[in-house]
């Protein structure tokens, strides 16, 4: 019986219903917003009763956003899930693509892949496209979001043009540089303690097909700062980064965008046996010579999804072999949501001491100090550089001066080898330091600071301030208690 199913199975006209059938279906998701327009609306409405009801219930539970924890890209969940009142947000479209004021608007669960998809092939891109497919636009503005373009753009938040929330009291509200300004710039970095983001209008610029990426080896601590700094400032580069392999030893990688590339160096990197892209890179610092590629757009902004960076490497430890991707590269990476759903507690406890997952904003005078502290108190290798400027406008995350000032993104992901790591006493210590160059941390990574030391690095002034005139503390927790250690399994 079996082997007549498959035999059916194999006949043509069998396949051709099956490609035609899984074509209607994909063409269905992603039409959506367009055949089923009420749908967004309607979510909308829903947010807004149960808001209302909340209110009714009296407003005795703060609220929270309804989707599971194992679902973000965040390595933890939030265990206030749990005891918050639960807000279904299912909002995942991409509403309009205004050509004429280059913006997009669209929902919160937009991911990175999905609005690469939706424009690209329309000839349009977002200016800052962080890496992994999975990262949301509400994640990525209510936490924050980087990518090798930022030294241009700026954070992800920095390339917004308006957001709308509802409230505290189940309005729905605008807010725009020149609208409600102060919930504008207070809304990032605020994780949702402000208000529910139900649609965000982001800049365009035009795509082109290729972005031409030069790779420079460069030994030497300090040559490796003073290089990446210069390359930094140059704003003909497209796109600037760095991966460090050890304290004096880094590949510099800058990169501009094309439509003409020489066919002999085009480097589709992102199909399934391609190598893990930062082991390509490696292969100029092994061979100690500079190099010329052309990347298909689309692969280079999701060039560490494959691999999760380099976390795939403690995953799948044999995963960069050609006959693994070869047969079984088209199966990786698995999701972070499942990798999270299916992990134990004596796991996670294990996972949590053995293995760090930190990234450090700081200003690009301070990388060298930077990467010294991370070298002694972590000494996890790659490490990820990515620079970008922070301008002085209000909100939580701002320069210690008046001026825009450069600042990079030093990113830490595996497990430290150095003798000393303790996973509190050392992250209390590199949390210490970065408050001490006026530097930020991520806040989707363990934070070990007291609620004064967080407030100490961020600047709460605006944001307490809404949140007693939007009368927000009874609806929504403070973001450091969304945040801290304890708020976090």
């Amino acid at each position: 019986m079996l082997h007549g199913e498959i035999q059916l199975f194999l006949h043509p006209e069998m396949q051709m219903s099956v490609v035609i059938l899984c074509s209607l279906v994909l063409v269905v998701i992603l039409s959506r917003p367009l055949l089923f327009p009420a749908l967004s609306l309607t979510s909308q409405i829903q947010m807004d009763i149960n808001v209302r009801e909340w209110k009714k219930e009296g407003s005795k539970r703060h609220m929270c956003t309804g989707r599971p924890g194992w679902l973000t890209v965040s390595l933890r969940v939030g265990k206030y899930k749990k005891i918050h009142k639960n807000i279904m947000i299912n909002l995942m479209d991409v509403l309009e693509v205004d050509s004429e004021r280059q913006v997009v608007r669209v929902e919160p669960l937009v991911s990175m892949g999905q609005l690469t998809a939706h424009l690209n092939p329309m000839g349009w891109t977002i200016p800052v496209v962080p890496e992994l497919d999975d990262l949301t636009v509400g994640g990525l503005i209510m936490g924050t979001g980087i990518e090798s373009s930022s030294h241009i753009y700026g954070l992800f938040q920095h390339t917004c043009v308006a957001y709308e929330l509802v409230l505290a009291d189940g309005s729905l509200v605008r807010c725009s540089p020149t609208e409600n300004s102060d919930l504008f710039y207070a809304v990032p970095w605020s994780c949702g303690t402000l208000g529910f983001l139900v649609a965000a209008e982001i800049k365009m610029i035009p795509a082109k097909k290729y972005v031409k990426i030069h790779y420079e080896p460069v030994r030497g601590l300090q040559k490796i700062c003073e290089k990446f700094t210069e390359e930094s400032k140059k704003k003909e580069n497209s796109f600037v980064e760095g991966l460090m392999y050890s304290l004096d030893e880094a590949v510099i990688m800058t990169g501009v965008l094309t439509d003409e590339p020489e066919q002999s160096k085009i480097n589709r990197i992102g199909n399934y046996y391609k190598p893990w892209f930062f082991k390509h890179v490696e292969k100029y610092l092994k061979a100690d010579r500079t190099g010329v590629e052309y990347i298909p757009s689309r692969h280079y902004y999701h060039r560490h999804t494959r691999s999760i960076f380099w976390e795939l490497q403690d995953i799948i430890p044999f995963g960069n072999n050609p006959v693994f991707r070869y047969l079984f590269g088209w199966m990786v990476p698995p999701k972070i949501s499942l990798l999270k759903l299916t992990q134990g507690e004596a796991i996670r406890k294990l996972y949590e001491q053995h293995h760090v997952v930190q990234d450090m904003l700081v200003p690009m005078k301070s990388l060298e100090k930077s990467i010294q502290t991370f070298h002694v108190d972590l000494n996890v290798y790659p490490i990820w550089l990515c620079p970008f400027i922070l301008p002085n406008n209000p909100g939580m995350v701002h320069p210690k001066g008046n001026e825009t000032e450069l600042y990079v993104d030093i990113g830490a992901y595996g497990e430290p080898k150095s003798k000393q790591f303790e996973a509190r006493a050392s992250m209390r210590q590199m949390e210490k330091f970065v408050r001490s160059v006026h530097g930020f941390q991520m806040l989707y990574a363990d934070c070990y600071m007291t609620r004064e030391e967080f407030w100490d690095m961020f600047d709460g002034s605006l944001y307490h301030k809404l949140r007693e005139e939007m009368n927000c503390k009874d609806a929504f927790p403070e973001v450091y208690d969304k945040i801290c250690k304890a708020a976090r399994h």
